[in-house]
């Protein structure tokens, strides 16, 4: 096996079974990736799931997919526990990559005629849980297992949301610049241990959580109008970034925003 090989390494993708995850998942286990998989899914939505689980395990990776609340800190440390037994069995130290696609939160305006209509504290508090907060957590308590080291890299995704203003969108965006602050901070400790860890940030991309914003159809209709490239930005393009990027060779980008989104926010 080259020393540039991924083959055989592990990643953990939470908010595993569509959209970016997803994709990123599928593209991984094709670069011969096994894969840890968390997602949070009702019966109605499990065969797509199975879906990812049966192209990583075509693509000849294993997966092993936990179907719970990501934010959860026992529910976590039961998960760790299992990728800890998963590792030594496969012979592999630690994870090679981690990836945080997490997008689970409120669409509740700040400002609302009603009350009950307007975002509340325990709103916003679950929304920036989630969807920032949740990194920091989950990579305390890989690193304090040994599940994280030299040469290990941790992905975020953020999106033009972190600094641009969009209806509904208040409490996701405040924890979208969370999360690249999160970003910067992690890939400062972590420096000294070697890991890696930046955040993506992708064009408007149709996903099951862009769906959920009200007007996705103007924004997928306006992010076409100004992308360059005529076109919406896809899950698998960020997959194949991420895919590409996790080569052993690529080991000097850390605390970076990537984007990956064909100038679509330059152009913005």
């Amino acid at each position: 096996m080259s020393e540039h090989s991924i083959q055989g390494k592990w990643a953990l993708i939470l908010g595993a079974s569509s959209g970016f995850g997803g994709a990123t998942a599928k593209a991984l286990a094709r670069k011969g990736m096994n894969i840890f998989g968390v997602h949070l899914d009702m019966k109605q939505t499990m065969p797509r799931v199975q879906a990812v689980i049966d192209d990583i395990e075509a693509a000849g990776g294993k997966a092993v997919f936990f179907n719970m609340n990501a934010s959860n800190e026992h529910k976590r440390q039961r998960a760790i526990e299992r990728m800890r037994a998963e590792l030594a069995a496969s012979g592999e130290p630690y994870l090679w990559l981690l990836m945080h696609s997490l997008a689970f939160g409120t669409l509740k305006p700040f400002i609302a005629a009603q009350p009950e209509e307007a975002i509340a504290p325990a709103d916003m508090n679950m929304t920036l849980d989630v969807m920032a907060h949740s990194l920091v957590y989950w990579t305390q308590d890989l690193v304090r297992a040994g599940l994280l080291g030299r040469g290990s890299r941790i992905w975020s995704m953020t999106s033009e949301g972190s600094h641009r203003v969009v209806p509904g969108y208040g409490a996701v965006s405040a924890a979208k610049a969370s999360l690249e602050s999160h970003t910067r901070q992690l890939a400062m400790e972590l420096g000294p241990q070697g890991i890696l860890v930046n955040c993506i940030q992708a064009g408007v991309t149709d996903t099951p959580a862009l769906r959920q914003i009200p007007g996705h159809e103007d924004i997928i209709a306006a992010s076409i109008r100004r992308n360059p490239g005529k076109r919406m930005t896809l899950p698998e393009d960020v997959a194949h970034t991420i895919a590409a990027l996790a080569d052993p060779a690529v080991g000097w980008i850390s605390g970076s925003v990537i984007f990956v989104d064909g100038a679509e926010d330059v152009t913005g």
